[in-house]
């Protein structure tokens, strides 16, 4: 199947052919759905907090961020360019010859109409003003003669913004009295907050492209000596790239390699699941994820600090109890009322559902059994209610005849199955990725991260390229399949601390727009 070429290829990207070989049966036969076994709602897997229990969680955050590392992870290698799907759809018509008028009140465009009316409202309207100043025409005009045609090139393309070729963390977000700010800029902010130690050192890391990585060093060197000034601290932001390594192949509807017109293989990005690799080489006691798009404007940016800091406590006051666990499990420095209180803490601080079995293990199995369960990376994810967003859920699932708590995606279940789809019709909650992580053992060494992948949680999708169909694999989401075998603990956050961009009216709601 696979040839010098091909060889020479794979060893390029670093991509074993052993790697390259599972890719190829994981087409043939596909990915097992996950089996769910209910939906993890408040009281069954999904912790409620009330205010003075946050309010004493935000506290322990505190004391423990003096004295430990705390850091800021930031996914911002994907691109832009989906934002803008509705604007390059119309703008394609526009440059066939379709009709404006009839195209406006095409409710396939509606999209499209809010986008000109509300122009003026976004972020980037003056930069994009004046761009097309020094161009020698007036965006009014532009406006008012509905050359949208126009509007949309500077918008879009090299010659203008270029918004439809940059990542969104480039991108600028909300508006003040003193300036625009980029979706970095936000990030720079927040970080502030809840990832500064007690000498003042803010870190934050980004994983971004290769192709765009000089761009986001030059917005950070404007905007760094700005915030260090202004807030009085020092900003230790660290950026890697995905790795070649983890593109996957894309094969025909054959399960053949998939070959473009020189012979070689399409080699594809394999998700943001394989940003478990870049997570693996950060050192930090605790590591906060959270999405580049999920920002909002200084108004409402005190929720967001408020239930960082609750996570984040939640996270250390476990990892301080469990590393306790764990110190008297490693020496058998433990009692009988020692493994009962365990057991309990498993399954109610940490809601996991512990078998029947365990009360009919002698000494060493309990010993054994809670070593391996406590001993493990963890994460505390914060979830919103459920008003129709699409994406993942909080979920407890099946394998193996274990029950764990995993984040899980729609494309991951077997909606065909009347029991699966009548679990997901009950969920109540939807994952806004607002997680807290531990990546350290009760001994301060680094777990190897990638010991506690679900390799059977990808996803196959159908693509096309030059007009030809093509099957592309994904490998196990960041967190999904990637974080399968942690330790899981859901906690409820209020709505307001998610607000996503998938589109561009998005930057239209509350949350984004200062009025």
């Amino acid at each position: 199947m696979f040839g010098k070429n091909d060889l020479y290829q794979f060893e390029n990207k670093g991509i074993s052919l052993d790697k390259a070989n599972t890719q190829i049966v994981n087409f043939k036969n596909g990915f097992p759905f996950i089996k769910l076994q209910s939906a993890a709602t408040i009281g069954n897997g999904l912790v409620e907090t009330t205010i003075n229990e946050a309010e004493e969680f935000i506290i322990y955050f505190q004391e423990y961020a003096k004295n430990h590392k705390v850091l800021k992870f930031v996914p911002a290698s994907g691109a832009a360019s989906r934002m803008f799907k509705d604007l390059y759809e119309f703008n394609s018509k526009l440059k066939n010859g379709e009709n404006l008028e009839a195209l406006l009140e095409d409710k396939d465009h509606k999209n499209v109409k809010i986008f000109f009316k509300s122009l003026e409202s976004f972020a980037f309207f003056h930069k994009l003003a004046d761009i097309i100043f020094k161009d020698g025409k007036s965006i009014e005009s532009l406006l008012q003669s509905k050359n949208y045609e126009s509007i949309l090139d500077y918008f879009l393309g090299e010659n203008g913004l270029n918004y439809g070729n940059l990542p969104k963390g480039l991108l600028f977000f909300h508006s003040y009295l003193d300036g625009s700010r980029l979706a970095i800029e936000e990030h720079l902010l927040e970080g502030i907050e809840y990832a500064c130690d007690a000498q003042g050192c803010v870190r934050l890391h980004f994983t971004v492209s290769q192709e765009h990585k000089n761009l986001f060093l030059a917005a950070f060197e404007k905007l760094i000596p700005k915030y260090q000034a202004k807030f009085n601290v020092k900003f230790e932001i660290n950026y890697s790239i995905q790795k070649p390594s983890t593109d996957t192949m894309a094969v025909d509807l054959n399960n053949n390699p998939f070959r473009l017109k020189d012979g070689t293989i399409l080699l594809r990005p394999g998700g943001h699941g394989v940003l478990i690799e870049n997570l693996n080489e950060l050192d930090a006691d605790i590591i906060f994820i959270k999405n580049i798009d999920n920002i909002v404007i200084d108004k409402f940016k005190s929720h967001t600090y408020f239930y960082k800091k609750v996570i984040g406590g939640m996270l250390a006051k476990i990892m301080n109890d469990t590393f306790d666990f764990l110190d008297k499990l490693d020496c058998a420095d433990v009692t009988d009322d020692d493994l009962l209180e365990m057991k309990k803490y498993l399954e109610s601080d940490m809601q996991q559902i512990v078998s029947s079995d365990f009360d009919a293990f002698n000494r060493m199995e309990k010993i054994d059994f809670l070593y391996n369960i406590f001993n493990r990376p963890i994460r505390v994810c914060g979830m919103v209610k459920n008003e129709g967003e699409p994406g993942g859920g909080p979920f407890r699932v099946e394998k193996d005849s274990d029950l764990s708590l995993q984040i899980v995606e729609g494309s991951q279940i077997d909606f065909e199955d009347l029991r699966q789809s009548e679990i997901v019709k009950n969920s109540t909650h939807f994952n806004p990725v607002d997680l807290a992580c531990s990546i350290k053992d009760f001994r301060g060494e680094k777990f190897n991260l990638l010991d506690f992948v679900d390799a059977q949680t990808g996803f196959i999708s159908i693509k096309s390229k030059d007009g030809r169909d093509l099957k592309a694999q994904e490998l196990p989401g960041l967190w999904n399949g990637a974080m399968a075998d942690w330790n899981t603990i859901f906690v409820e956050v209020p709505i307001i601390t998610f607000n996503p961009v998938k589109t561009i009216n998005d930057l239209l709601r509350e949350g984004h727009l200062n009025a």
